[in-house]
């Protein structure tokens, strides 16, 4: 019998047990994300079906019982990799957890880890984040017994320490050797000095002394994407705050830079897989 075909639908939460942390429990077909980054760490479950995305130079294949993890700030994109879509439980953790629960394992204090680009092919880490997640999502929006806030926390805990033990590395400087570091970080400071304000290719390239035509593949070759979608994507990231605390969408699209509110909802949807007004009401927060 062919397996039903999943239908784009997604739900945003979060739970007091992890704090500063977005969770996501979904299935797509249709939806594809554009190429994005988070500052957190993108976690997944993959529960059934397939997700394909590009990450890291290359096109990669997540199938069910796999954690497809993402580091911070490296863009990728997703979208299915077979006909019926893909079901899916993700975890977006802040850096600060997981490099105080590094250290927590190591008994000293740690870099943050850095993850293999390849997929994570290890069932038995798969059950554990997304057994993790189940409960965390029991127990969101609901005054729970303590003995299930109790287990919830530790099999957070189990499952992160096991993806950071098993899977986790130092992060090495793979980057090649005529990447500017002190040029790309001044032009990603200007690009986030003031969202709102007009900025062009060749105002940012006369920041570090270029072109614009070598600015802007400097700045390309150092984050995969070039500076405005790099921008927006920073739009995207500083806007979750506002929605958080009930700020009207439109007000967080003007605040944020972008042209209206239809320009960040397309952008955002994009990037979250449901429009920002969703997005803002699964907290209870939407005005």
């Amino acid at each position: 019998m062919d397996q039903p075909r999943f239908r784009d639908r997604a739900r945003y939460w979060r739970s007091p047990l992890l704090p500063g942390a977005e969770m996501l429990t979904a299935e797509y077909r249709e939806h594809e994300f554009s190429p994005h980054w988070h500052e957190a760490y993108a976690i997944p479950a993959i529960e059934a079906g397939a997700e394909m995305f590009a990450y890291q130079g290359a096109q990669h294949v997540a199938e069910a019982g796999t954690v497809p993890v993402i580091n911070p700030g490296e863009v990728h994109t997703g979208s299915r990799a077979m006909e019926v879509g893909w079901r899916y439980r993700v975890f977006y953790i802040p850096v600060e957890f997981m490099v105080g629960l590094a250290g927590d394992i190591a008994g000293a204090p740690q870099a943050a880890p850095w993850f293999p680009a390849d997929v994570i092919r290890d069932p038995d880490l798969a059950a554990r984040v997304a057994y993790a997640h189940r409960l965390l999502e029991d127990l969101s929006g609901s005054a729970a017994p303590g003995g299930d806030l109790l287990a919830a926390e530790t099999a957070l805990l189990d499952a992160m320490s096991t993806l950071i033990v098993r899977h986790g590395r130092h992060h090495g400087d793979t980057r090649k050797a005529n990447v500017d570091p002190p040029r790309v970080a001044l032009m990603k400071e200007r690009l986030a000095a003031d969202l709102t304000a007009p900025l062009s290719l060749t105002e940012l390239a006369e920041q570090v002394g270029l072109s614009a035509f070598h600015a802007a593949r400097l700045f390309t070759q150092a984050t995969r994407m070039p500076p405005h979608a790099w921008r927006n994507q920073l739009r995207l990231q500083r806007a979750l705050g506002p929605l958080r605390a009930g700020t009207a969408v439109a007000d967080v699209a003007a605040a944020c830079g972008f042209t209206d509110q239809s320009h960040f909802t397309r952008h955002f949807r994009r990037m979250f897989g449901v429009p920002p007004g969703r997005w803002q009401a699964a907290y209870g927060c939407a005005r």
